[in-house]
C-alpha cells in the first residue's frame, strides 16, 4: 500500500516537472526559431543604428543641423507642393484678372499664355505629374479619356524623353512659377511703348532721395494756405515799389530846385 502511494506521488512530481519545462521551452523555441533570430537582429541593429546617430550628431553638430536643415526642407517642400487642383484655380483667377482688362491695355505674353492654357484646358489636353518634391503641367497630343486608337494605344503614346519640350508649369513651395512669371505686369501692352525711344521704354526705381522728396511734396500738398504771409509779402513788394518810385523823383526835384 505504502509503495503504490509513493509510486503515485513519484509519477505526479515526474508530471510535473515534465509540464514546466515544456511551457517554458514554447518561448526559447520561438527566440530560436528563423523568425526569433531574424526579428532580434533587426531590433539589435536598429538599436545600434540610434545609437550611432546620436553620438555622432553629438560629436559633429554642424554636420548633423546640415542633415537635419536637408530634411527638413524636402519635408517642407513635398509638403507644400502643389497639385493639379490648385493650378486649374489659378488658371481661372488669372484668366478671370485678364477678362476684366481691355485688350488694349493687357499684355501681350500674358493673353497669348493664358490663351493656350485655356485652349489645351477646354480640350482636356493638361496633364498632372507628382515627382516628389515638385510637380508638372505639360500637354499631351490627345485627352486620356476618348477612345480614338491613337489615345490609348501605349505604343503610340509619347515617351518620357520628350517630356521637357512639353512641360508648360513648374509647381513647387505652393507656387506655380511659369504661370506667375508670365502674369507679371499683365495689365500693361508692351506695344505701345515700342514707338518710344530706348531709353523711355525702360523703367528704373527711384531712388531715396526722390521717394523722400515726393512724400514731402505729398505731405505738404495737404497742408492749408497761408494768406497772411502772402498778403504780408505782398505789401513788403509796394513798399519797395513805393520806395523806388521815391528814390526816383528825388533828383528831378533837386533839378528843378537848381534852375529856380
Amino acid at each position: 500500500m505504502s509503495t503504490s502511494f509513493t509510486a503515485r506521488r513519484l509519477l505526479c512530481a515526474a508530471a510535473q516537472t515534465a509540464a514546466s519545462p515544456a511551457s517554458s521551452s514554447r518561448w526559447d523555441r520561438l527566440k530560436s526559431s528563423r523568425a526569433g533570430v531574424w526579428c532580434r537582429s533587426l531590433v539589435s541593429d536598429y538599436k545600434e543604428a540610434c545609437r550611432e546617430m546620436v553620438v555622432g550628431a553629438w560629436e559633429r553638430p554642424v554636420k548633423a543641423s546640415v542633415y537635419v536643415s536637408l530634411l527638413g526642407g524636402a519635408w517642407a517642400c513635398f509638403y507644400t507642393k502643389p497639385d493639379d487642383s490648385s493650378f486649374d484655380a489659378a488658371l481661372l483667377e488669372h484668366s478671370n484678372q485678364l477678362s476684366l482688362l481691355s485688350p488694349w491695355i493687357r499684355s501681350a505674353t500674358s493673353d497669348g499664355h493664358m490663351q493656350n492654357l485655356m485652349k489645351l484646358r477646354n480640350e482636356g489636353r493638361l496633364q498632372h505629374a507628382s515627382l516628389g518634391l515638385l510637380s508638372l503641367v505639360y500637354h499631351s497630343d490627345y485627352d486620356p479619356n476618348v477612345t480614338l486608337y491613337e489615345a490609348q494605344c501605349s505604343n503610340l503614346s509619347v515617351p518620357w524623353r520628350e517630356l521637357p519640350q512639353r512641360v508648360l508649369d513648374v509647381g513647387f513651395a505652393g507656387r506655380w512659377w511659369i504661370l506667375d512669371s508670365k502674369m507679371k505686369d499683365y495689365d500693361m501692352n508692351e506695344e505701345e511703348f515700342k514707338q518710344l525711344p530706348a531709353h523711355m521704354q525702360v523703367t528704373s526705381p527711384p531712388s531715396v532721395q526722390e521717394v523722400e522728396r515726393n512724400e514731402r511734396l505729398h505731405k505738404e500738398s495737404w497742408l492749408a494756405l497761408k494768406v497772411e504771409d502772402e498778403e504780408e509779402e505782398t505789401n513788403v513788394v509796394v513798399r519797395k515799389d513805393d520806395g523806388v518810385s521815391g528814390e526816383s523823383q528825388m533828383p528831378s526835384l533837386k533839378e528843378e530846385h537848381t534852375q529856380a
